[in-house]
């Protein structure tokens, strides 16, 4: 099957008006990624070639979100909402150049497996014009039934049109679909739009392809695989599936989640075995975590590279580009942003670094922060292998702390520090006898003369 062409073509032009958003409804997250981003990559991985993207509401947002995840996608527009079968053949120009598998897929159900698609064009290979995937329930009110007889799919019968029978069927339409290339679009021109509503619907194709002799089956696969997403609490619910399936793998790879169900992971979060991540933690877009690493509870990771044997938290704070490297600790309510944290090097507790170098082996006490900031430009602090910086202390970009230097606590330094050098950026300490309680008595007489007027 590896060299049978493929084509998907994904239904994206939903107005989504139940989502209460103008965002369009397939650019909603999950994961951290669009919803039919995640259509994008189980088709990839399925062996999808090529795609085609059929938009609507939003087209030109559309467009631009594609260049990010689907950047070889071909895009086209459905101007007016006549059906699914109309909606596909809005991508005419791409089924027609001659694949042998044609995936229709919908780009709201962001939970479809590439395994259910690879099987579905496993049919296809043996011979099936048209598969329909299906799922079973033991409430199927509300679901398209697939109607079987020998074997063979017959139809696809919507429950207001079924009888009393049929009904009682739990095996449903889970609406993607697999036709053969060479069969695609004399299939799809011969839908009609003789209906109630007016349009054309691409289930009428299982009748059409069985009238005229060929194989049309259905493969069965699990609900959370069709599960479309019409409004916030199903995509709050698609989510939780999300979270569900990929804690579970990072446990049966080797890591440890004390709390399953409080940790967050990203599209893309990659964390080494024998990892252990405590409660109330967040992976953000872009974290790769090796092996060894102590994640402790309540931290918020995101574009973040942290190497192993790394400890990181409680309440910690990792912005883009941060790099910790091995055994690097970055502790309790620290931020770090756009810097590395060289091996061995500890920041921990209280403290801001960003824009920085922290190298091998130093010390950054409670308080410190790098002053990268002027409002207009971001500068850069370096700080040398093995530098101590005293609590309190803050480093004003650009700056250099050599190696082995030394900052006296609550320093201010803006002038760069030689290699072992001991830096005091503070005023001078003076010590006035009773000064304290005669301020304390003048304003003590000043604020019972407010209280008095």
């Amino acid at each position: 099957m590896s060299q049978r062409t493929c084509l998907s073509v994904i239904l994206a032009a939903g107005e989504g008006t139940r989502m209460k958003s103008a965002v369009p409804k397939v650019l909603h997250l999950i994961a951290g990624l669009p919803m039919v981003a995640h259509v994008v990559k189980a088709a990839e991985a399925a062996g999808s070639g090529d795609l085609a993207l059929v938009i609507g509401h939003g087209a030109e947002e559309m467009r631009k979100a594609t260049q990010k995840f689907a950047p070889k996608a071909e895009t086209f527009v459905q101007d007016k909402r006549l059906g699914t079968a109309h909606a596909v053949l809005a991508a005419r120009a791409a089924i027609s150049k001659g694949y042998d598998d044609i995936l229709v897929m919908f780009g709201d159900t962001p939970l479809i497996d590439p395994e259910v698609l690879a099987a579905a064009r496993l049919k296809l290979a043996e011979g099936a014009a048209v598969v329909v995937v299906g799922f079973r329930t033991s409430n199927p009110s509300g679901y398209g039934r697939l109607i079987e007889k020998g074997g063979k799919l017959v139809a696809i019968r919507e429950e207001k049109d079924c009888t009393g029978e049929e009904k009682k069927i739990t095996f449903c339409n889970g609406g993607l679909m697999a036709v053969a290339g060479k069969h695609a679009l004399q299939l799809l021109d011969q839908v009609g739009n003789n209906n109630a509503k007016g349009e054309y619907y691409l289930t009428d194709i299982v009748e059409i392809a069985g009238g005229q002799g060929f194989d049309v089956v259905a493969a069965e696969a699990s609900f959370e695989n069709a599960l479309g997403i019409n409004n916030r609490a199903e995509l709050a619910a698609a989510e939780g599936i999300w979270q569900t399936r990929r804690r579970r793998e990072a446990m049966l790879s080797g890591v440890t989640l004390i709390a399953p169900e409080t940790v967050f992971f990203s599209h893309d979060t990659e964390i080494g075995a024998d990892t252990i991540v405590e409660p109330n933690v967040w992976f953000g877009p872009g974290v790769t975590i090796a092996t060894g690493a102590k994640i402790h509870a309540f931290s918020h990771i995101e574009g973040a590279t942290i190497a192993s044997n790394c400890d990181v938290g409680p309440y910690a704070r990792l912005r883009p580009g941060a790099d910790l490297r091995q055994k690097a600790k970055v502790g309790n309510f620290c931020e770090v942003k756009g810097a590395t944290i060289e091996e061995g090097a500890k920041v921990n507790h209280l403290t801001y670094i960003g824009d920085a170098r922290v190298g091998a082996g130093a010390n950054i006490g409670a308080g410190t922060i790098t002053c990268n900031y002027d409002g207009y430009s971001k500068f850069f602090t370096d700080i040398g292998e093995g530098a101590f910086i005293g609590s309190n202390s803050s480093l004003v970009a650009p700056v250099t702390i050599g190696k082995g230097g030394y900052i006296a606590s609550g320093s201010v330094i803006t002038e760069s520090v030689p290699d072992d050098a001991l830096a005091f950026g503070r005023a001078r300490q003076r010590t006035l006898a009773g000064k304290g309680k005669e301020l304390r008595e003048r304003f003590a007489s000043a604020e019972a003369a407010r209280k008095k007027a």
